[in-house]
């Protein structure tokens, strides 16, 4: 988790105390204005101005209160066969509507509002063909979904260069001390390469994630959030991961987000494991995740237990692992990786299973084209379903 500096948003390291973990661990918000807590406390004008001791005004019958626009037959026509007003409001057969998710509530005003969940998923996705080229010219018509092998519905199919909410986390550890010079250069090419309303917020980590630069779009602010390192320490590689999906998920204002790692060993540190990681990134949205792992001069060991958990992490959210041969082919991965998240499509869709239902949902996506041969696409693999209710309760 994020240390208490994340808090304050202060950066000097000595005078804090680290705060530990996540999963188990509630994550910390950064704290409310006064004036935001003040309003959440103020009760509303309206009670205030009730006088109890008078008896309470009806609102007029002849007005139409029904939430669902008119005209809404079903709804009066049922009414008037139960003997009720034709504007009365069926709500039992409402709030079975749209399997379920839709409820009618009654506020303290007595104004009925109708609360539905509408259990949209989206993912982002590249498109390539055989020759590994990325395809740029499909539509909606090219693409199919399933979830948990039942085909799906889809509303939309965008791609755009739209501008995208990001984390990049940089390892600095103490083996990074002499990589992170040009780490650094690598990540301000990634930053020069991307689209210039992106916005980022910086992680360094070692045996616990530093917020060293909370979302921006300023490319100098990010400069400065990069270069503030001292490697020195362990790696706690999972627990950064976990603390940056929450931090993309709470503040990302765009709905294309990714995170970048890179990295140079195997976790060593981290309080949750690699599948409470995955689990914390595909149960928030789901960021797909790119990873650079400088394996090239580690342990053999050490190298592969950490190539395996950077595939995994990034294949299960739709995205790629790296493994440059020498710090010389990072700049260009950088730039590979920009290019690669400007190019992605955004398949929006509505599960058939409510989301209430909770769960693992599965996600396969095909796409053809014309002359195009044969298509592969990446995307993630899956996704935990929250109702939003769960989603405002984290």
């Amino acid at each position: 988790m994020f240390s208490a500096r994340i808090l304050h948003m202060h950066f000097h390291r000595a005078a804090l105390v680290a705060i530990p973990a996540l999963a188990l661990y509630p994550v910390p918000a950064f704290s409310q204005s006064a004036s935001s807590s003040a309003a959440q406390q103020r009760p509303p004008a309206a009670e205030s101005q009730r006088d109890p001791k008078q008896p309470e005004i009806q609102p007029p019958l002849d007005v139409d209160r029904d939430p669902v626009p008119s005209p809404d037959a079903d709804v009066t026509s049922t009414g008037a066969a139960a003997g009720l007003p034709a504007n009365s409001l069926n709500t039992s057969k409402a709030a079975n509507s749209s399997n379920g998710s839709a409820q009618i509530q009654k506020q303290q005003d007595g104004v009925y509002v109708l609360r539905t969940n509408v259990d949209e998923v989206l993912v982002n996705c590249a498109v390539l063909d055989s020759q590994g080229h990325i395809a740029t010219d499909l539509h909606e018509g090219s693409f199919r979904v399933w979830e948990d092998g039942a085909s799906q519905a889809i509303n939309s199919v965008e791609h755009l260069d739209l501008p995208v909410s990001m984390g990049i986390l940089i390892d600095n550890s103490g083996s990074m001390r002499d990589k992170r010079a040009t780490v650094n250069d690598a990540a301000f090419r990634f930053l020069g390469a991307s689209n210039a309303q992106d916005e980022a917020f910086i992680v360094n980590f070692s045996e616990q994630p530093f917020l060293d630069q909370r979302f921006t779009t300023d490319r100098i602010s990010l400069r400065r959030g990069i270069s503030r390192s001292d490697p020195a320490g362990t790696t706690a590689l999972y627990d950064a991961v976990a603390a940056s999906a929450d931090e993309l998920a709470k503040h990302g204002k765009n709905r294309k987000q990714v995170l970048l790692i890179i990295t140079d060993g195997a976790d060593n540190a981290s309080r949750l494991s690699l599948q409470d990681a995955i689990r914390r990134v595909q149960g928030l949205g789901g960021p797909v995740v790119y990873t650079i792992g400088l394996l090239f001069d580690g342990d053999p060991e050490e190298s592969d237990r950490a190539r395996a958990a950077l595939q995994r992490l990034s294949e299960e959210t739709g995205g790629v692992a790296y493994f440059p041969r020498s710090l010389e082919d990072v700049n260009g991965i950088a730039t590979e990786v920009a290019n690669d998240i400007r190019e992605q499509y955004v398949v929006d869709y509505h599960s058939s299973r409510p989301f209430r239902l909770g769960g693992y949902r599965a996600i396969r996506i095909e796409a053809t084209g014309p002359h195009r041969g044969n298509l592969v696409v990446r995307a993630k693999q899956g996704y935990y379903a929250q109702a939003e209710e769960e989603k405002q309760g984290r």
